[in-house]
């Protein structure tokens, strides 16, 4: 999910209607873009929250969020309360079908898992707004193992002026590749940051496996690390093209002969 492609409204859920805004905003390249904002930082005890949509896992063990947002400096605006805060929490639930609604789940946590307290590396102040200059913090986080068949996304603010000016939702793979003469389908990484797959490799036509069977493992990150064991031709062909293919004698002595 990327919030940035919508064309029309996200059509998020809020709770309470008095909290969370959708509006049109900026990206940091000033194009337009559809935002949620809230900033009730005059009145004490806030506990606002906006839900996506139903997000289909697709296989993915692990999740990750990036959100880029704006925050405004607590001290830069006068006479706020002792409540004003300058982070928001992130959230998620998981389920096997879209059946939420205005009071399911319930806004709180538990039934919502909490992923983290996201604070703002870079908060504007109202000088900054004059002169017109973006001050958008980028934060990416990270949740599982996950294994419903899809799950939501919730953020909650308790006392900040801020935007939320975009949300991108995606996992990591570790896409088909052939090393030592063997092919590895694509894979997807696991369920923890440090996670290791394995992935067992095939060997490219008219090769052999050779040594100890022959596989990949895929890390957190979506990169392959070095292979363990290899295959090599059989007689009568050779490795050619950096090992992605064996090559036989007939196809040599056709090619020279054509």
């Amino acid at each position: 999910m990327d919030s940035t492609t919508a064309t029309a409204e996200l059509g998020w859920t809020i709770y309470p209607s008095l909290g969370w805004e959708e509006v049109s905003g900026y990206d940091e390249n000033m194009n337009t873009i559809r935002t949620y904002q809230v900033c009730n930082v005059f009145n004490a005890n806030q506990n606002n929250w906006v839900r996506t949509k139903y997000i289909q896992r697709r296989g993915a063990q692990r999740i990750h969020v990036e959100m880029k947002f704006s925050v405004r400096d607590c001290s830069s605006i006068p006479n706020v309360t002792g409540s004003c805060k300058e982070t928001f929490n992130l959230y998620y639930f998981e389920y096997d079908k879209d059946v939420a609604s205005k009071v399911f789940p319930a806004w709180m946590e538990n039934p919502w898992i909490k992923v983290d307290t996201i604070a703002a590396d870079e908060s504007f102040s109202q000088v900054d707004l004059g002169g017109r200059v973006m001050k958008i913090n980028t934060e990416i986080r990270s949740f599982g193992p996950v294994s419903r068949k899809g799950f939501y996304l919730a953020f909650q603010d308790y006392g900040a002026c801020m935007s939320l000016i975009a949300v991108k939702v995606f996992y990591r793979k570790c896409p088909r590749v052939i090393r030592n003469g063997a092919i590895f389908e694509e894979t997807l990484s696991g369920a923890e940051s440090t996670s290791l797959v394995s992935a067992r490799g095939t060997c490219v036509p008219n090769g052999e496996e050779v040594d100890v069977p022959i596989k990949l493992y895929c890390n957190g990150d979506g990169e392959w690390l070095v292979p363990i064991g290899r295959c090599v031709c059989k007689a009568g062909y050779e490795s050619v093209d950096n090992g992605t293919m064996c090559r036989g004698e007939f196809w040599f002595l056709f090619s020279v002969a054509y």
